[in-house]
């Protein structure tokens, strides 16, 4: 009978342990899953900034009397420049054309001549779509002779600057607060876990066990848990991503192949790295404890 009762109450404590495991699963899988949300939304707000400032124009009009091989040779020398990501030399006449298409009549009856310049449309690279570039180049532009003014949306890219700003600063605050927030979480729960084995912890000391020795099985424990729930988080953000790219296919411009790989790499890094310190600092909070103290806690 006394062996029935101790199999019974092993069995018990087995399967005890085994819905601590699985709750604490669940749980740091949510906290990892928060986490990838964040971090996609971090990589996606810096994708969209990219994308705005890639496809903000700046024109260069062109003086009269500059032909259509100083407009090219101009287009070339500006290609060749770190700030322009793509340049198009547009002449008069297809200026004029363009406009009549749009306007659904040739502005040349009312004027009497082409009344458009030559331009080139630069698509400046992301990191010199700024207020201060857009300045340096300008002062350069206009001391070229070929080139009468240089013309862009100054209130606009202002505007883009300081949004892109604040939404930096908040996307920074935001992380800064979720990961104490998941820290908790997950050492609450983790605390919970290992409070229930603090005796077996205490019976393991007293026999004189090392301390290393006692927390190998804890710290491979939470390895496996950690690992498991990365896992699950990986598989419901990519099922996540997956369904949005289903009904918007462009959300695939913001978020590609890199950025679900940086993702997943996060969350395991994170999820392991999290487990790890929390179950260590619970094992060794436990490991310092006297009796006195188990039964107090």
């Amino acid at each position: 009978m006394p062996h029935l009762q101790m199999k019974r109450r092993r069995k018990v404590t087995g399967r005890h342990h085994g819905m601590q495991a699985v709750t604490l699963c669940i749980s740091t899988t949510m906290v990892l899953i928060l986490l990838g949300l964040v971090v996609l939304s971090v990589q996606a707000a810096r994708n969209l900034s990219t994308y705005v400032k890639e496809n903000m124009m700046v024109n260069l009009v062109l003086g009269d009397t500059v032909t259509a091989d100083e407009g090219r040779a101009l287009v070339a020398e500006l290609q060749a420049s770190a700030y322009a990501r793509q340049v198009k030399y547009i002449s008069q006449e297809e200026a004029l054309r363009t406009m009549t298409a749009e306007l659904g009549d040739d502005p040349v009856k009312f004027a009497g001549v082409n009344p458009f310049q030559a331009e080139i449309e630069i698509l400046l690279q992301a990191g010199y779509a700024n207020s201060d570039s857009l300045a340096r180049l300008t002062t350069t532009m206009t001391k070229d002779t070929r080139v009468i003014d240089v013309i862009y949306a100054k209130d606009q890219i202002d505007a883009v600057d300081r949004n892109i700003q604040r939404i930096n600063l908040f996307l920074i605050v935001l992380v800064i607060l979720h990961i104490f927030i998941c820290f908790t979480l997950v050492n609450n729960s983790v605390q919970l876990g290992i409070y229930s084995r603090r005796f077996t912890i205490h019976t393991m000391k007293l026999v004189g066990a090392k301390w290393s020795f006692i927390r190998h099985p804890f710290l491979w424990r939470s390895i496996g848990i950690g690992f498991v729930a990365s896992l699950l988080a990986c598989a419901v953000l990519g099922a996540g991503v997956y369904s949005f790219y289903r009904y918007q296919a462009d959300l695939a411009r913001f978020i590609g192949w890199w950025e679900l790989g940086v993702t997943a790499v996060c969350i395991f890094v994170f999820g392991f790295v999290i487990m790890l310190l929390c179950t260590l600092f619970s094992v060794n909070r436990f490991l310092r404890m006297t009796a006195g103290e188990l039964y107090k806690s």
